[in-house]
């Protein structure tokens, strides 16, 4: 295979799976094993600088369930491994998902042991796509939760994606895209992003532009002939004297003068804004913005916005796009049922709470006091959480809402949340997560039958 191959495509994406998956389906197989599962995705516990997660990526978990399929090809693979009997293999040609999904809707604020997402399907449906689902949900979740807080602490201020150079792979560029975007990220610099859905770009110049140039002032000029209502990057060489180059031109190009803005990428950001505002303003450019980026996060940009330095708007990169100081979750898709049985395991500090399950959000006086995690068909005070999104293997009619939507409705549910919660500081107490009593109860029932078992 030549790398150019190398990628993730409708075609090959059945094979994107541990190959425990495959191995245990073989296992159910021969065992005759297809009744009903249940297997659950939550988040064990909050990464220390998260208050609350933003759900995000179900709608790629779900266009990739409705469009599994295990090709000759995959099929070939497979058999060339020498793991699996042909009657297995020729089952999984025929192979597709028929079951039920039910989950949080993206943009939905979630915390620990609550269900993100409940897959109810024969077992070995619900085995084999496990890698997947947990991939999708666990990466556009982190990163849309990082992105909330990059947009939190900016307080209105433009936001763009910088960070797709620096991300880790072709994939998690444009999937942190659509996750920054349902968060309130306002544009990416990620074209084919912008192309596959319908985010807005931005994006000017680099430094390597200005160096291609003999002087400053003359990249200036450049530049703006091809786009007069750009942002001029000013700290190639010296940042005050990019911005006196810029009132110079502004000055000899007169009504014609178009610029938007001057973007700072190094340096002392709050003082360096201060002076370049001071000097704009002395020449009548008001008008034109200040744009900062180089090494941001939501703890500089508080920083910023605290000072109250006259910066319009930030690139953020690197730290938002691989969620730097909490790169992973603690997230986990178990069997909670089969054939109609509660299922759990008993392993030190990783509790699986039994059966399908609810999530209920009691909001008081406009903010969210807290959530209890029942059982399936509970009537419980609050606002029910999961929504059967998939059913038979088909999206439900409505359950696909676009991307406009999603960031609409993570604007609408994050402004519920405890001002305390929402803050980019850590929250003492944590938000309140409790489990209703008969979901207690039918645990410790269900615990008491399977630690019976020899």
């Amino acid at each position: 295979m030549r790398d150019t191959d190398a990628w993730v495509t409708g075609d090959n994406a059945a094979l994107l799976t541990d190959l425990y998956e495959l191995t245990m389906a073989q296992a159910y197989f021969d065992q005759g094993m297809a009744d009903e599962a249940v297997f659950s995705l939550f988040v064990r516990r909050l990464p220390q600088t998260r208050n609350y997660l933003l759900a995000c990526g179900l709608e790629t978990v779900l266009d990739f369930l409705e469009r599994l399929r295990f090709t000759d090809d995959a099929i070939a693979y497979l058999q060339e491994q020498g793991l699996f009997k042909d009657a297995f293999l020729d089952s999984l040609r025929r192979f597709r998902f028929t079951g039920d999904v039910y989950a949080v809707p993206e943009g939905t604020p979630v915390f620990e042991n609550e269900p993100l997402l409940e897959v109810v399907a024969p077992i070995t449906e619900g085995q084999i796509v496990e890698t997947f689902v947990m991939n999708q949900i666990a990466f556009q979740t982190v990163l849309a939760s990082k992105a909330a807080r990059v947009v939190k602490a900016a307080a209105g201020r433009t936001v763009i994606d910088f960070g797709a150079r620096r991300m880790h792979g072709a994939d998690a560029a444009i999937k942190a895209a659509r996750a920054f975007h349902v968060a309130g990220v306002n544009a990416t610099s990620n074209v084919l992003a912008g192309r596959l859905f319908g985010v807005p770009i931005a994006g000017t110049m680099a430094h390597s532009f200005v160096e291609s140039f003999d002087h400053e002032t003359d990249a200036f000029r450049a530049f703006m002939a091809s786009y007069p209502e750009t942002v001029l990057l000013i700290d190639t060489y010296d940042t005050l004297a990019g911005v006196r180059k810029v009132v110079d031109i502004a000055k000899a190009t007169g009504p014609d003068f178009k610029v938007r803005a001057v973007r700072l990428d190094s340096g002392d950001l709050v003082a360096l804004s201060r002076e370049c505002r001071a000097i704009l303003d002395e020449a009548g450019l008001d008008h034109v913005g200040i744009f900062a980026s180089g090494g941001l996060d939501e703890h500089k940009v508080a920083e910023i916005v605290a000072a109250q330095a006259p910066i319009d708007g930030f690139g953020v990169g690197t730290a938002m796009g691989v969620s730097e100081d909490a790169p992973a979750l603690d997230i986990a898709y178990k069997l909670c049922a089969y054939a109609g049985e509660g299922r759990l395991k008993l392993s030190t500090g990783k509790p699986i709470l039994p059966g399908r399950k609810q999530v209920f959000r009691r909001v008081e006086d406009g903010t969210a006091v807290g959530d209890t995690v029942g059982r399936d068909g509970e009537a419980l005070a609050g606002r029910p959480l999961l929504q059967p999104v998939m059913r038979g293997g088909k999206r439900l009619d409505g359950m696909a809402p676009g991307l406009d939507a999603i960031r609409e409705a993570a604007i609408q549910e994050q402004a519920l949340l405890p001002e305390d919660i929402s803050a980019i500081a850590p929250a003492s107490p944590s938000y309140p997560v409790s489990i209703s009593s008969k979901l207690s109860a039918y645990h410790a029932e269900v615990k008491a039958r399977v630690g019976a078992k020899p």
